[in-house]
């Protein structure tokens, strides 16, 4: 699973200066604790979990969503979901740093013209893990759409960005944070491309033209 990026080798994932620490300003909800909802007691230390990845969303500049996957039962209803989604826009948007602490869940995000991208994580989450998958997240998106990441582009091919978050979290779990094996795994299961010209199906046809590679069938 190339790409994958380990999830512990020891010392503190939290802090800014051991190992796991980005250095990044951390915005944090009001309140005596970032690290729980209710700021009651600090979080014990939890066991190791292959379910790293909470939720991954795009927004686009008014803070509506774009595209959404949640992996449990953090927030069951769509309701939730929305009121979730809206204090998340409140609290990045144009906001420095790119770690965020809300309601208990660590978020890290990244802005694009008029769009936000966002990975949700545990409380105790590695950030440099979910910043891997952020990353793999925008830049799969990008080479998929030959364009810059903008809205109208990636609403004319939601089905193919669907496709890039099925290859990187699969229930929660990290498949992929390198771009290019996503491109991968994405070709050997891409049919004939379409007459329309779907952009996805075309740009691996023609990624496996210029390789002396007949189109996948």
């Amino acid at each position: 699973m190339g790409g994958r990026v380990p999830k512990d080798r020891g010392g503190d994932p939290r802090g800014t200066g051991g190992w796991g620490g980005t250095g990044a300003p951390r915005q944090c909800e009001a309140g005596p604790s970032c690290s729980r909802p209710g700021g009651a007691e600090p979080l014990r230390p939890q066991e190791p979990s292959l379910y790293t990845v909470k939720a991954l969303l795009v927004l686009d500049s008014r803070g509506q969503r774009l595209l959404a996957k949640y992996y449990d039962s953090s927030f069951p209803t769509a309701q939730e979901q929305a009121a979730f989604e809206s204090s998340v826009f409140s609290k990045t948007h144009g906001a420095g740093g790119e770690i965020a602490c809300l309601q208990g869940l660590t978020v890290v995000y990244r802005s694009s013209s008029d769009l936000l991208f966002c990975v949700v994580g545990g409380p105790q989450e590695n950030e440099l893990m979910l910043l891997a998958v952020l990353g793999c997240l925008c830049d799969a998106l990008s080479l998929v759409l030959r364009k810059d990441l903008e809205k109208r582009w990636l609403l004319e091919n939601l089905d193919g960005a669907f496709l890039v978050l099925d290859e990187i979290v699969d229930r929660g779990v990290i498949l992929e944070s390198d771009p290019q094996r996503v491109l991968q795994r994405l070709g050997s299961r891409a049919p004939e491309p379409a007459p329309y010209g779907f952009v996805l199906f075309d740009y691996l046809a023609s990624s496996h033209e210029q390789g002396g590679a007949d189109p996948p069938k």
